[in-house]
């Protein structure tokens, strides 16, 4: 999926103002995933998304850390400013796109090393 494309989704789906914010959003998300998975997990979802919001997945971390749903949007709000029910929202229009724009087996991968309930950010059903 191409850049404006997925921008323009999440947009869509966040109800954002433009695709700086939309961006913004997506590059805080996509920076707490980096945190959470295997460097070789995000080195392997950055390669499906188009510059720059790879670069998020990109960054130089050490192992991934365990935490849950609330630690994860809490750490979602403190990367974008708002407030965890926003950070909810905003988490879920960007792994919904997320969930259109990379192969399937890709996100199958990073919804087993998100948090377990993390799954209906994705926009589906949690999987069996």
């Amino acid at each position: 999926m191409r850049l404006d494309e997925f921008l323009t989704r999440v947009r869509d789906r966040g109800e954002y103002h433009g695709d700086d914010e939309a961006e913004q959003v997506v590059t805080a998300v996509l920076w707490v995933i980096a945190s959470r998975i295997p460097p070789e997990e995000a080195a392997d979802l950055a390669r499906d998304l188009p510059a720059p919001l790879d670069d998020a997945l990109r960054l130089e971390r050490g192992r991934p850390e365990a935490f849950g749903r609330e630690e994860f949007l809490r750490r979602v709000a403190q990367q974008t400013g708002a407030r965890p029910r926003t950070a909810e929202w905003d988490a879920g229009a960007v792994l919904s796109t997320l969930a259109e724009a990379v192969p399937r087996e890709r996100v199958d991968r990073l919804l087993a090393g998100l948090p377990a309930d993390c799954a209906d950010l994705f926009g589906g059903p949690a999987p069996h």
